[in-house]
Order: structure tokens, then C-alpha cells, then sequence
């Protein structure tokens, strides 16, 4: 692993570097690259990568859902600008009502890139209720989402290979940190009593964490948030949790909590109280600027604040208490998911 370096998110500066000039073709160098992304996790992994060495532009800011998501005219004026070099998206029909606009902006010979549909197919998920296409939360599984980085850095080195040095550096510094994040959250997640890892949410964006963290998933609206949880999706939910003695669902800070305000009424009425057991953050981060507004933040609030709500042991102050102190999180313990000290 190449040295420790401290990565800053790009600024959005439109100014050339004093130093550019204008080549034969006419295309102006010296400046930074220019990114535009899509969601905030995407974003996210990109900045880290890039550095200052580039100009980074998240279009979709927190509390954002993709899914619904249709792009404004400022929007598609940021993609197909002159100026912008690389996109970069989810894919895998995440940004569902944006992907029109991408496909048309690929066309023409821009440098369009879905990190997502970079995965092995057979590392994704492919519900049955999601009509023969793959599940787009591939971010949920914090190893899938290391491989997206490193999809997204070999994207950056090739256009930009006099840099590319500078960006895997910064890469392999990032998929140390994920892996770390990737080891505390099977702890955390281990530490549930077993017949308690059941996550229920809003709608179906958790399946990835499930399945690579050992829980059961359940959701009263499908993968996407276009569909609507109906009277008899309700019902069943509440059947579940209350032949099961499920105490904690979850409600998600980019999705509407009307459903699952109707399923703990309804438990409440056949005698089984059931509570909120915290907000997760599913298809966006926090808030910009804040630890939740971080992919490492986003992932370490969800498994720090389900494990908690469910009867498990966590750090008091989640996964950045145990980076910041240096600990070592044992990916196989079934402890109470606190660190050992890294010699």
C-alpha cells in the first residue's frame, strides 16, 4: 500500500488553471478533470479517489430519492456540458428516471460510466419481485462497493493516466479504511442475539446488507420506491412481526414512513408493541459535510444503529471510536464487537 495521505473532497470551481493552454484541437489543457456524479455514494468514492486533483459535482444532494428522481434542466445541462469529462452513476436502473438521459449523453461519445454494472453478475442480486432485473443497492454490501472504488479509480487513471499514480495511492488508503468498515459491521451484526437479526424497513433497499451481514429482511414495499405498499403488504408485515416477537423496525431518512406508521398500528392492535428503532439511511447519505454525509458515515450509523435497537453490543461511539483509537475489529467475533488493540 502506497503512503498515508490525507483526501479532501474537490471544490466546484469552473476556472481554468492559470497555467492552461489551448492544444491544436481545441480542447483547453491544464485544467482539472471535471466529474459529475449521481447519488451521494457514488460521489463519495469518487472524491475520495480524486483528490484535489479534480473537479467533483454530486448532482443529487442528501435526502434524495433516485428512484424518483428526475433530473432538472440544470441537471442535464452539467451532464452534456463541454466541459465535463467523466460521469459516473449507480446504474443497474438506480437512477431509473435519469438513465434516459445518461444513455442519450453516452451517445455522443461521452465517458459514461455505471460503477455498479462493473459487478460479476453473479455477485448480484436478482429478485424475483423485481421483474428479471438486478437490485441497484449493491453500496449496502461494504465489499461490493470496495470493488465499485476501484472500478471507478481504473476509469479515472485511464483518462488521466499522468495522475494515476496520485489516485491509486489514494484508492488503496480508501480499501483499507472499507475493509475495516467491512470487518465491524460482521461484528456488530454478530452480536444480535440470533433470533433477533431480522431487519424490517420501508422498502426493499437492504437485501445486499442481509445477505452479507447474516440478517433476514423484510420491507412492506418492493426494491423500488415507485411501487406502493398496499392494505394486504401492510397486513403481512404485521403477521410477521408479531408471530415472530420482532420489536424494532426501521424507518429511512429518503423514504415516506406512512407504511410502516400503519404496521405498528396494526401490531399495537393484536397486543404487540412495536417501536422505531432508529432512521437508516438506504438509497441516500447524510447530510454534506457531516460523518452521515460519508459513505464510511452512512454505513457505520445503519450497522451501529440497527445492532443497537436489536439487542446487540456496539462501541459507544460506532465504527470511527474504533478507528480513531486504533483498534482492530475481528471479523469472525461473536463478542460484544468492541476492538482489540492493533500492536
Amino acid at each position: 500500500m502506497i503512503g498515508l495521505l490525507t483526501i479532501a473532497g474537490c471544490g466546484r470551481s469552473d476556472e481554468p488553471s492559470s497555467n492552461s493552454t489551448i492544444n491544436k484541437d481545441g480542447v483547453q489543457e491544464g485544467r482539472r478533470p471535471r466529474i459529475v456524479t449521481t447519488v451521494g455514494m457514488v460521489t463519495d468514492i469518487v472524491r475520495e479517489v480524486a483528490g484535489e486533483q479534480c473537479e467533483v459535482i454530486g448532482l443529487l444532494s442528501e435526502g434524495v430519492d433516485p428512484h424518483l428522481y428526475k433530473p432538472t434542466r440544470e441537471d442535464v445541462k452539467q451532464l452534456d456540458d463541454a466541459k465535463t469529462d467523466i460521469i459516473f452513476y449507480g446504474g443497474l436502473m438506480l437512477e431509473g428516471r435519469m438513465e434516459e438521459s445518461l444513455k442519450k449523453i453516452r451517445q455522443k461519445g461521452k465517458k459514461v460510466v455505471a460503477v455498479a454494472e462493473s459487478l460479476a453478475p453473479a455477485t448480484l442480486r436478482k429478485p424475483p419481485e423485481f421483474e428479471g432485473h438486478f437490485d441497484p443497492h449493491v453500496w449496502m454490501d461494504v465489499t461490493l462497493w470496495s470493488q465499485c472504488m476501484e472500478f471507478a479509480t481504473k476509469s479515472i487513471c485511464d483518462f488521466d493516466p499522468d495522475h494515476a499514480a496520485t489516485y491509486v495511492a489514494r484508492a488503496d488508503l480508501y480499501k483499507s479504511r472499507l475493509s475495516k468498515l467491512d470487518a465491524y459491521v460482521r461484528t456488530s451484526i454478530a452480536s444480535i442475539p440470533e433470533q433477533q437479526r431480522v431487519l424490517v424497513t420501508a422498502h426493499d433497499a437492504f437485501g445486499y446488507f442481509a445477505r452479507a451481514y447474516g440478517m433476514e429482511v423484510k420491507s412492506v414495499q418492493g426494491i423500488s420506491t415507485e411501487s406502493e405498499a398496499g392494505v394486504a403488504d401492510v397486513n403481512a408485515l404485521v403477521d410477521f412481526l408479531v408471530e415472530r416477537k420482532i420489536g424494532a423496525i426501521f424507518v429511512e431518512s429518503s423514504v415516506s414512513d406512512q407504511s410502516l406508521r400503519a404496521v405498528i398500528e396494526g401490531a399495537g392492535k393484536r397486543g404487540w408493541k412495536v417501536k422505531v428503532g432508529g432512521e437508516l439511511f438506504s438509497d441516500a447519505m447524510g447530510a454534506a459535510g457531516t460523518y452521515e454525509g460519508t459513505y464510511i458515515g452512512m454505513i457505520d450509523h445503519n450497522a451501529t444503529t440497527i445492532a443497537r435497537a436489536l439487542g446487540g453490543q456496539v462501541p459507544e461511539g460506532g465504527f470511527r471510536s474504533t478507528e480513531q483509537a486504533g483498534l482492530r475489529i475481528e471479523p469472525d467475533a461473536t463478542t460484544d464487537g468492541v476492538g482489540k488493540d492493533e500492536k
